[in-house]
């Protein structure tokens, strides 16, 4: 059976359309990218509620807090290098401040926006967001979690921030009915966790298929919400495997690796921790197959993450054995 390949903005702009018909609260902003983010879907079912604010990223967000303030139910969407870095004051002081019902959905994010380059790449844009207080950050891995993810922030009051790609995502078999702030698990296993969120979840269920043959029984888990993260989920499942491998297509500065290390390290979690991340560098342009490879992001990248962990944990168990023997008796 063929997987389903899906845009993630293409499901938005359907979702969009359906959110409107059953609320007309719901109106829609966009800076001149209305063709790329899919929001033109809306425009045409909807002109009187959709406002192409042009190239004006700042003056959208101060429009949208407007907006809000008058009791609309207020979608943004640009690329998410544009939403979070040139609107970041807006976003911060005139959104989250106030706690405004604005959902910014960003498009184009990570490394995958391919030839377009560094100056449209962003891999920091999680850590900018996750970092506002009152801001909620939602990562969906699939076309099917967009719809899901989408309709779910729609009902929910105060600020979101949903991070969409721009290359077509395969559709994730398994999962539990979307709930935010709820992390999903894909796969069992017994040995190595693997933590991804967006298109890295596809990498890691790639990733768990070909460590079985080697004997390593990874789990998968599906975090799509990185704030509010499910701290207690997250710290659970940690303390039952040999290792963790977090896995995410952004900076390894700031995102989901950051927040995982937040609640594990505070917790004293006797865990070894491995990151597939982008490093603190910049994008470039090429295809979007070749700069996963180039930044280490792929399934091979994910094993051998895997295998380190899987070791180092062993070591770390013959030297604890070690040294017990050693102990001296007491008395």
């Amino acid at each position: 059976m063929a997987i389903e390949m899906l845009y993630q903005r293409d499901v938005y702009g359907k979702t969009l359309v359906e959110l409107g018909k059953q609320d007309p609260r719901i109106v829609v902003m966009d800076a001149d990218l209305s063709g790329s983010t899919r929001t033109a879907l809306f425009a045409r079912e909807f002109p009187e509620r959709f406002f192409n604010c042009g190239v004006a990223e700042q003056n959208m967000m101060a429009m949208a807090s407007g907006l809000a303030s008058c009791g609309k139910i207020v979608f943004v969407s640009t690329f998410a290098m544009f939403a979070t870095g040139r609107a970041w004051d807006q976003v911060r002081n005139s959104i989250c401040y106030s706690k405004l019902n604005v959902k910014i959905v960003a498009t184009h994010a990570g490394i995958t926006v391919g030839p377009d380059g560094a100056t449209h790449q962003a891999l920091e844009d999680i850590a900018i967001m996750r970092a506002i207080p009152q801001m909620k950050v939602v990562v969906p891995c699939d076309g099917p979690q967009t719809a899901e993810a989408i309709r779910a922030v729609a009902a929910l009051a105060g600020p979101c921030y949903v991070r969409l790609g721009r290359a077509k995502f395969p559709s994730v078999e398994g999962k539990s009915p979307f709930a935010l702030g709820q992390m999903q698990c894909l796969r069992q296993g017994t040995q190595i966790a693997l933590f991804a969120c967006g298109l890295m979840v596809k990498q890691a269920l790639e990733a768990q298929q070909l460590l079985a043959p080697e004997g390593i029984s990874a789990a998968v888990y599906n975090i799509h919400t990185i704030k509010p993260l499910d701290q207690d989920a997250v710290l659970a499942a940690a303390r039952r495997y040999q290792g963790v491998v977090i896995c995410e297509e952004h900076s390894v500065i700031g995102g989901l690796c950051g927040a995982v290390a937040e609640v594990l390290a505070p917790a004293g979690c006797p865990v070894r921790v491995a990151y597939v991340a982008v490093g603190d560098r910049f994008g470039q342009s090429g295809e979007s197959d070749e700069l996963l490879a180039a930044y280490q992001l792929t399934p091979q990248d994910i094993v051998r993450a895997a295998r380190r962990v899987r070791e180092q944990a062993a070591t770390d168990s013959k030297g604890t054995q070690h040294a017990s023997r050693k102990r001296p008796r007491a008395g």
